[in-house]
């Protein structure tokens, strides 16, 4: 992983570190997690014909749809547009947080004495 990659990937965490959404949201959103399947839900969820690779790409593409669904949800009652759906929202956060923890995962150093043992 490159330097940049590995900045990349600090931002978006940083990023997803200082989301603020309303607790039943994410509590919804945590339950869901045990049912998220990472091949047909984040295609679906991203609207896409394949599967992304997991990377800071994916991560970001989904903050902008979660972005603009929380824009939805937080404008005016009398503004005319499409209308918010909280099913989506939710599916939005699971992969969000599915993915999150699938890079930070690749972030993570190794504790000490869990490594491959080496050879006398």
């Amino acid at each position: 992983m490159t330097c940049l990659t590995s900045s990349t990937l600090l931002s978006l965490l940083a990023e997803l570190a200082t989301l603020r959404r309303p607790a039943l949201l994410l509590r919804t959103a945590r339950f869901g997690i045990v049912d998220y399947h990472r091949d047909s839900d984040l295609r679906r969820i991203l609207r896409l014909p394949a599967t992304p690779p997991p990377g800071p790409a994916s991560l970001r593409q989904l903050l902008e749809l979660e972005a603009g669904l929380e824009a939805l949800r937080t404008r005016p009652p009398h503004e005319v547009g499409d209308p918010w759906r909280a099913a989506r929202h939710i599916d939005a956060l699971i992969a969000l947080i599915c993915e999150a923890r699938l890079l930070g995962h690749g972030l993570s150093p190794r504790p000490v004495g869990t490594g491959p043992a080496r050879p006398d």
